[in-house]
């Protein structure tokens, strides 16, 4: 009794501060839907909700201190609810073959590839001799037969190769096909001749008049700043970041300075500051309106509508999303004569973009995103509740600029090891550098041109931004070049990143001295990250490639080929070499087929037609791996295509194989058996 009456205190404590726990207990509901290795069934579904009823019964019959436990597990039932809701409704056909052919679809999106090639993904597709029930909703190509002139709404044609989202490169590793079921990606390939237009856009065109404006200004921005400068402004002014090439891109991450192209709490904060800021002086400047208006709050309306505007205008991604929430309720509050910026705008934030994409929670952009914003609103409040920041005023700023990039740089950087298996080391300086000239130069820029453009001055402004671009582009180049600039991590284990947030919330949001156990389950969760053991072997689901771990690190089969599976199972082991490199660690015996002795069995890969036409029989100690199928007479243990099309890709350890369909399960996303 005396431990019941304990927690009850422990329970009344906390009133006042629940709300900051509802979309944890929506995201543990949606990670558990995700967690599954079926797909639940209408009967699941029903003692869900039968248990959420439940639930809510036993909140309204509890005594008020225990209420709170009822309702979290409430929301974790909505939250699984939601998840299988968003996972049925956009449901659309996925292809079931390689396909090559005709292929006419509508531009809807632009993008780059990691080959660099311009991509474009299309809708309204149509196939030749694939008819409209099994048509994918959406593809999505790499332009391998030279760049195009493309704008949204306008219908293409060409030749290509398509064939269904591939599955995890291994087993429990990041799955493409549950992503790009949730874009509505039936089918990803490419296209080595020139796309032809079939239709020109129209405007207003439904659905993608939006995307028509912002790429229309991305043009415009990259005609008047020509090069990676044109492309980086592009990017944070409209998201677009087609114009940007993949060496940029790694040297601003490399440098932690990518997260400055994602357009997040960071660049609307510095928009609806400098709005709200311009605004208030330039109406207080005049006595008259100073007097008689509210000032403070017509400021925040227009920096609410500069916001929207800016939401419509970058694509509207998660991060984007998430940042225009919290300025809405921190200019809301301001609206209502409230403290804008706390946890409680964190969570209606979190609240809202779980939500409407409940997706998302798996997303290394809403994971670093709301680590980086509740860590900054939290350590900013203890400051505020506490004291103020160390040294004379004039350091403040300075200071202030310092500690939010270490708070923000130390929240994400577990999630994103985890995801990107780097850290950066300089990231810190490169951030000191980069982000006051991001607040003071760029975003006022991109404001001012906005305001000029009317008038066609907004080259002006334009070049002012492209100055201060530049220099934060310099500060990633030089930063990325210095020696262990990068650092290269083991991917962690599944629980780790899970148990990691859960230890940390528990730190920041749990009222009362308990909250410290926080601390060490997060130290705990931390000292599993080196623990686990990478695999013995991998194999790609195509038997195209197999990697062996050695003394010297992974070895590949192949020096070339199967490049982004390759780049994957070298960087989950925490690996900073390439692909020709690892091949080189493969022992070189002579022999056309691929052989490697590992405790007590043979690996071999079979790498071609010519190899596979000579081998005939097989061991009992033998595992074939082959690309083609094979006619093998023995008793080996024989991986071939359509052997390989039924497990996906595999993982051997200490004997045991374990498969990527084992591990994923039959989901609504995973490819369809015969007959399905």
């Amino acid at each position: 009794m005396r431990f019941l009456a304990g927690v009850q205190v422990a329970l009344l404590r906390q009133r006042g501060h629940l709300l900051a726990w509802a979309p944890v207990c929506l995201a543990i509901g949606i990670g558990l839907y995700f967690a599954l290795k079926f797909e639940p069934t209408m009967m699941g579904y029903t003692a869900v909700v039968l248990g959420l009823g439940l639930a809510a019964a036993l909140a309204a019959t509890l005594p008020p201190a225990w209420s709170p436990l009822a309702v979290g597990l409430t929301l974790v039932a909505v939250g699984f609810l939601l998840a299988g809701a968003r996972a049925h409704a956009i449901s659309e056909p996925v292809l079931g073959w390689r396909y090559y052919g005709p292929i006419e679809g509508r531009v809807v999106a632009l993008d780059r590839s990691a080959s660099d090639a311009l991509r474009v993904t299309l809708d309204q597709v149509r196939l030749e001799a694939v008819p409209k029930e099994q048509r994918p909703h959406r593809v999505r190509l790499s332009l391998h037969g030279g760049e195009a002139a493309l704008m949204p709404g306008q219908r293409i044609m060409t030749t290509g190769h398509l064939s269904p989202p591939q599955g995890p490169v291994e087993p429990g590793g990041f799955d493409f096909r549950r992503h790009a079921w949730f874009q509505q990606l039936g089918a990803v390939g490419y296209t080595r001749v020139p796309v032809l237009t079939s239709a020109a856009a129209r405007d207003g065109a439904r659905g993608v008049h939006i995307t028509r404006v912002r790429m229309a200004i991305s043009n415009h921005v990259r005609r008047i700043l020509p090069g990676e400068i044109g492309g980086f402004a592009a990017a944070v002014t409209t998201g677009d970041r087609s114009g940007m090439g993949q060496e940029t891109l790694k040297n601003l991450r490399a440098s932690n300075l990518a997260h400055l192209l994602a357009i997040s709490g960071l660049h609307m904060g510095l928009l609806t500051g400098f709005v709200f800021v311009a605004t208030r002086v330039g109406l207080s400047a005049a006595p008259g309106l100073a007097l008689r208006l509210p000032v403070r709050k017509l400021a925040a309306v227009f920096a609410l509508c500069a916001a929207t505007i800016y939401l419509a205008l970058s694509g509207g991604n998660v991060a984007t999303e998430r940042a225009f929430i919290m300025v809405s309720v921190m200019l809301g509050a301001v609206l209502v004569d409230r403290q804008a910026i706390s946890l409680r705008g964190v969570a209606l934030a979190a609240l809202v973009v779980l939500t409407l994409r409940p997706e998302s929670l798996l997303s290394p952009g809403f994971q670093m995103s709301f680590a980086a914003t509740t860590a900054l609103v939290a350590v900013f409040g203890a400051l505020r509740e506490y004291g103020t920041l160390p040294g004379p005023s004039w350091t403040k700023p300075l200071i202030g600029v310092a500690l939010s990039s270490a708070v923000a740089g130390l929240a994400t950087a577990p999630i994103g090891a985890a995801h990107f298996n780097t850290m950066s080391t300089y990231g810190l300086l490169a951030n000191l550098l980069s982000v006051p000239v991001m607040g003071i130069l760029v975003v006022p820029s991109a404001v001012v041109a906005a305001l000029l453009a009317p008038f066609g001055l907004d080259w002006l402004a334009l070049k002012v931004m492209g100055v201060g671009l530049g220099w934060i582009l310099e500060v990633s180049n030089r930063v990325s070049g210095l020696d262990g600039a990068q650092s290269h991590v083991v991917s962690p284990p599944g629980f780790l990143l899970p148990a990691l947030a859960i230890s940390v919330l528990w730190l920041i949001l749990w009222q009362g001295r308990a909250r410290w156990v926080g601390l060490g389950a997060a130290a705990v969760a931390l000292s599993f990250w080196g623990q686990g053991h990478r695999p013995e072997v991998l194999v790609a689901d195509t038997g195209g490639l197999i990697g062996v771990m050695t003394d010297q690190g992974r070895a590949l089969s192949k020096s070339k080929g199967a490049g982004f599976i390759a780049a994957v199972w070298l960087e989950n082991d925490g690996d900073g070499t390439d692909q020709p490199t690892a091949a080189a660690r493969w022992p070189k015996n002579g022999d056309p087929l691929k052989r490697y002795l590992i405790n007590g069995t043979e690996m071999i890969h079979v790498t071609g037609k010519r190899a596979a036409q000579g081998f005939k029989e097989c061991a009992a100690n033998q595992i074939i791996i082959s690309p083609v199928a094979l006619d093998l007479s023995g008793p080996c243990a024989l991986f071939d295509p359509e052997k390989l099309r039924q497990t996906g890709s595999l993982s051997f350890s200490q004997g045991r194989v374990v498969t990527s369909a084992g591990v994923s399960g039959q989901r609504l996303w995973s490819p369809r058996k015969p007959g399905q």
